[in-house]
């Protein structure tokens, strides 16, 4: 296979895979509309309540079912077709869009509507979500990991700029109804993409189907993860970029007390990191040629610039490193992902993708309420101070402990199947020791060479809807 040597984002799952570009364009309809409704539930929670505090419950209302959702369907999505799955989780959520559109229109809408309609999105979207992550190899092929996770990616980063704007222009507009119809056309747009993409059944049929299998599957997952010092590592570097370092709360405080502006400059900050991650996307070829090293200095650009941030008051600087914040969120996160699913068996990746998703939902919000925290008791640019540096601190310590996450590379040649069903069978009977070296690598889960030009195509873990 011929591997791209400039930094130009790597096109060619797009290209090769027809499968991925079914699965790309549904994805990001689905993203642009998910991010509509979360500015169109905000504004109608508002209105609703009057209150802030019901804005972070309904938050609160999808997190703790997608962690739930996750758990279980990381162990479907190793045992059923996974593109049934995703048709199954996703296709229901036309419905619930339609619920909050006629709630919408009601004299006086329920607010019960609300929570339960966020509830069950997060339920669904956890569901499914892990058959999305763990049908990425399947799609693209190992060698492809990167570039796919950069796609994906980049058309996230792109629904975080478009859906919001959208969402506001067609609240302000044509209204809340509006907004939630759309969201359910971006559900239809989903399934009618995912329905076209031939079956991905997992490539070894789990045996046992009660519940008491079920907890015992989730348990192997888990015991995969704790034996693998490379999958230890990428789940405690994420951590460490995420808790108190997500000052994205504290934006309106820091527009006003840092800078002296207005709802404008509110606007810019959150645009900032959006725009710099669409660059890193956009040069992000050489990632499929990287490894933990550049993912270790990825993790360290985001902690520095946002201290940076924190410390200066010059607007066109603070910008500046939030954008390079950003490109850095971007470049360790198509790394992180790719690892994680390149360093795992097929038989795992959908109870290991579930764990990731679970890692990926908590420690934001750990992150968002440490950060608010932290701001109470020290000043909103002293948190973003200090989270930036124990981001930094905390990279550097994970760095050190796991070399096997220092020495990942994306480069390596999948093992053979027999390896891999190996190395699950000894984590499926007993808890296997901790190694620093790197977990065997999956082979292609549809049985084929990585340079098949006619499979290659998924999403990552913002698959989370």
């Amino acid at each position: 296979m011929r591997r791209p040597t400039g930094l130009a984002m790597d096109l060619t799952p797009l290209r090769e895979s027809r499968d991925f570009r079914l699965l790309f364009i549904g994805f990001l309809g689905a993203m642009v509309g998910a991010l509509m409704t979360s500015v169109a539930v905000a504004v109608q929670i508002y209105e609703v309540t009057g209150s802030p505090l019901h804005i972070g419950l309904v938050s609160l209302a999808r997190a703790l079912p997608v962690v739930v959702g996750v758990l279980i369907g990381g162990v479907l999505a190793d045992r059923h077709d996974r593109r049934l799955l995703m048709l199954a989780t996703r296709l229901p959520l036309t419905l619930v869009s339609a619920a909050l559109a006629v709630n919408a229109l009601l004299p006086e809408p329920r607010l019960w509507v609300i929570y339960a309609a966020t509830a069950m999105t997060g339920l669904l979207a956890g569901l499914g979500g892990p058959a999305m992550m763990a049908a990425i190899p399947a799609l693209v092929g190992t060698e492809r990991l990167a570039a796919a996770g950069a796609l994906t990616a980049a058309s996230a980063q792109f629904a975080a700029l478009l859906g919001p704007a959208v969402g506001g222009l067609l609240v302000a507009g044509p209204g809340l109804a509006a907004c939630f119809a759309v969201d359910a056309a971006g559900f239809l747009v989903f399934s009618a993409a995912v329905y076209f993409v031939r079956p991905l059944p997992p490539v070894t049929t789990q045996a046992g189907k009660g519940v008491r299998q079920a907890f015992t599957a989730v348990a192997g997952g888990v015991r995969f993860v704790r034996g693998h010092r490379l999958i230890v590592g990428l789940l405690l570097i994420d951590a460490a970029a995420m808790v108190f370092t997500m000052p994205q709360a504290l934006y309106p405080v820091l527009a006003d007390q840092q800078f002296g502006g207005g709802p404008g400059v509110v606007g810019l900050l959150y645009a900032a990191p959006a725009l710099g991650a669409l660059i890193g996307a956009a040069t992000s070829g050489w990632t499929g040629r990287a490894g933990g090293h550049a993912l270790i200095g990825a993790v360290l650009l985001w902690g520095l610039s946002l201290t940076g941030f924190g410390a200066t008051s010059y607007l066109p600087l603070a910008l500046t490193l939030l954008a390079l914040a950003g490109l850095g969120d971007l470049i360790s996160e198509t790394l992180r992902s790719a690892l994680l699913q390149h360093g795992t068996p097929d038989e795992l990746r959908g109870r290991v993708s579930g764990l990731w998703m679970v890692q990926a939902t908590v420690s934001p919000a750990l992150g968002n309420a440490a950060v608010g925290l932290l701001a109470e008791l020290t000043g909103a640019r002293a948190a973003v101070v200090m989270g930036g540096l124990f981001c930094v601190t905390a990279t550097l310590v994970v760095a050190a402990a796991f070399p096997a996450l220092r020495h990942a590379r994306l480069t390596g040649s999948p093992e053979s199947p027999a390896s891999s069903a190996s190395s699950v069978s000894s984590v499926s009977s007993v808890s296997s020791e901790p190694s620093d070296q790197a977990p065997p690598n999956a082979t292609d889960s549809g049985h084929r060479d990585a340079e098949s030009p006619i499979d290659a195509e998924t999403p990552t873990k913002e698959s989370a809807r």
